[in-house]
């Protein structure tokens, strides 16, 4: 049950019939705000279409304490997402908060990705939350308020095997979270990033084809997604008003803060590098502070606390 009072609020969540989207509108209902639960219904690599999931998702927001409406609009469309947005404001006659959680896989080895692997994740993912993202703005500008709560990825932030278009498209959302955060200060809108773990439809394709990896698995089925939602709901309230343009990971009941790019190491040379100055100066100087090729499950290996 959430101690934060969210009755006066409207949000909406895309991808809210299931997972984590699932769990984020229901605890904003429990926190008595009103919701647009937006999902297509579609699979996890994109087809179909149902409302079902919304459905089922507004009638828990609704005994959660909460109001909910269905949203079945696309956000790979900038049309379909101002539908989304006038769906809240029609419904709810306002709107304080999105989340931008929808997202399929097209999971591939990069040589084998194709390029429609790799556009159908980034017009989801990282075209969907530009296009969400920038129907609410002129309302949050207007209003002198509002929350974005984008959800990245580890894959992104860290690394993982084959998922060259989502760790693109999660990274993405990270320098498109910033730039909000940036370019809408003056306006009082906040947006910051959340990198869940947590078993849901989005990791139920993860391989298990080695003694490693399905301990990994394993270890993604006791985090749930009801460990996230408190983060977000939060990140969308007044209470975290000077919380900005970070970056939050939620593990069970673990909860980061991942540092964004930073200048790491500096040479100088008065009169200018050649090629060969480089290679027997410049690189050895450096190369104390390259990061290794980690993956998020090989930075993530102890059990979850």
């Amino acid at each position: 049950m959430s101690n934060i009072d969210l009755s006066d609020k409207s949000y909406v969540v895309t991808g809210g019939g299931g997972g984590i989207g699932r769990a984020v509108c229901i605890a904003l209902g429990a926190a008595g705000a009103n919701v647009v639960v937006n999902d297509v219904g579609a699979s996890l690599f994109g087809g179909g279409f149902s409302a079902e999931a919304a459905e089922q998702t507004v009638s828990a927001v609704e005994a959660a304490g909460g109001k909910a409406t269905i949203d079945t609009n696309s956000v790979a469309e900038s049309a379909s997402a101002e539908a989304m947005i006038r769906t809240a404001l029609s419904a709810f006659g306002r709107i304080d908060g999105v989340v931008n959680n929808a997202g399929i896989l097209r999971d591939a080895i990069f040589h084998k990705m194709t390029a429609e692997d790799w556009k159908s994740v980034i017009d989801v993912h990282l075209m969907g939350s530009f296009h969400v993202s920038r129907a609410a703005a002129q309302i949050f500008r207007a209003q002198g308020s509002g929350a974005f709560v984008h959800m990245t990825s580890t894959s992104g932030l860290i690394g993982n095997l084959g998922q060259a278009n989502y760790a693109a498209a999660k990274l993405g959302i990270v320098a498109l979270s910033k730039s909000i955060a940036l370019d809408m200060a003056r306006y009082g809108v906040r947006s910051n990033c959340v990198a869940p773990f947590a078993w849901s439809r989005m990791t139920s394709s993860l391989p298990t084809d080695t003694p490693v990896a399905q301990a990994r698995v394993e270890r993604m089925k006791r985090m749930t997604p009801e460990c996230v939602a408190p983060v977000v709901t939060y990140l969308l309230s007044d209470a975290a008003s000077d919380v900005t343009g970070q970056i939050f990971g939620v593990r069970a009941n673990e909860i980061y803060l991942f540092s964004p790019p930073r200048l790491e190491r500096s040479v100088h040379k008065a009169e200018g590098w050649s090629t060969k100055a480089i290679a027997e100066h410049a690189m050895p100087a450096l190369k104390s502070s390259f990061y290794p090729l980690d993956t998020s499950a090989e930075m993530f290996s102890w059990e979850p606390l």
